[in-house]
């Protein structure tokens, strides 16, 4: 899907780590929520309070998901998930454009 349709912007931009990771959120109209965002180089931890799907829109980062002790590289058109509650670490080489959906379920 290239296109989101009748989806509500968030206006304010959540911006991390001094700037070099920002995204926007949207919400549908049942109520999920993703964020469209832009990951510049360097190396980050992000804690998750939902289940998160991580679909690679552009560029790569190398990935370590909770319980291991390996990064795996991700590339545009991939994705990967992350357990709710729990903490991730990246490294981000090249310009990075990522959409994360989350998931109550």
């Amino acid at each position: 899907m290239s296109e989101f349709k009748n989806v509500t912007a968030v206006k304010k931009a959540n911006v991390y780590f001094d700037g070099r990771v920002t995204s926007r959120t949207i919400v549908f109209e049942d109520g999920e929520r993703k964020t469209l965002g832009i990951m510049l180089p360097g190396d980050y931890e992000f804690g998750t309070g939902d289940k998160e799907v991580m679909e690679i829109l552009g560029g790569s980062m190398d990935v370590k998901l909770p319980g291991s002790d390996k990064f795996v590289t991700y590339k545009e058109g991939e994705i990967f998930k992350v357990p709710a509650n729990s903490i991730f670490n990246l490294i981000v080489k090249e310009v990075a454009d990522y959409c994360c959906s989350y998931v109550k379920k």
